[in-house]
C-alpha cells in the first residue's frame, strides 16, 4: 500500500516508469510521530523524504543518481558548465550564469537533477526559475542546491 503511494507520487512527479526505478520492492519506510510517511530508505541509503507541505518528493543524492538512469537525457536535468561543476557537486548554489541548457519542461519549485556536460549527476535541488528563464538569465540563482553528490548526505532520522 505505501509503495504503492509513493511509486504513483514518483510518477506524477518525475514522469512515467520513475517510481518503480526509485523504490523497489523491499524498500523502508520512516514514519513521523504522527504517522505520516517521511522518509524512504533502501537498506540504509535514503532514496527520498516527503516534502510535509505538499506530499512530494525530495531526492537524496543517492535518489538522485537512481532517476537519472531511469530518465532519458534531458528529462529534468539542468546542465551546469565546467565552472560551476565542483562548487554543485559540494551542494553550492546554481546560479543561471552557469546554466548551458536544461529540459525546456522544467517549471519553477519542481524538483530537478543537476547534471555536467557528460551526464554526471552533481546535485539534486529545487529550481526556482522555468527553463526559458534560467536559460535567458545571466544573474541569479536557478536551482536551489539540496544535495550534492560530494556533500555530507544527511542521516536518516529514526523517530
Amino acid at each position: 500500500m505505501m509503495l504503492e503511494r509513493v511509486r504513483v507520487i514518483a510518477d506524477y512527479q518525475f514522469g512515467r516508469g520513475a517510481g518503480a526505478a526509485l523504490f523497489p520492492n523491499g524498500v523502508r519506510f520512516i514514519m513521523g510521530r504522527t504517522g505520516r510517511l517521511r522518509q524512504v530508505l533502501e537498506g540504509d541509503k535514503r532514496i527520498a523524504t516527503l516534502r510535509a507541505n505538499d506530499g512530494f518528493l525530495i531526492l537524496s543524492a543517492y535518489g538522485g543518481q537512481k532517476l537519472k538512469e531511469a530518465l532519458p537525457f534531458p528529462q529534468k536535468r539542468v546542465i551546469m558548465n565546467d565552472d560551476a561543476a565542483p562548487f554543485v557537486a559540494k551542494g553550492k548554489t546554481a546560479f543561471c550564469k552557469f546554466v548551458l541548457d536544461c529540459d525546456p519542461e522544467i517549471r519553477a519549485l519542481e524538483e530537478v537533477l543537476l547534471v555536467d556536460k557528460d551526464d554526471n549527476l552533481l546535485a539534486t535541488g529545487q529550481a526556482l526559475l522555468c527553463a526559458a528563464e534560467m536559460k535567458a538569465f545571466k544573474k541569479g540563482t536557478a536551482v536551489s542546491v539540496r544535495y550534492g553528490v560530494k556533500g555530507k548526505e544527511m542521516a536518516p532520522e529514526s523517530e
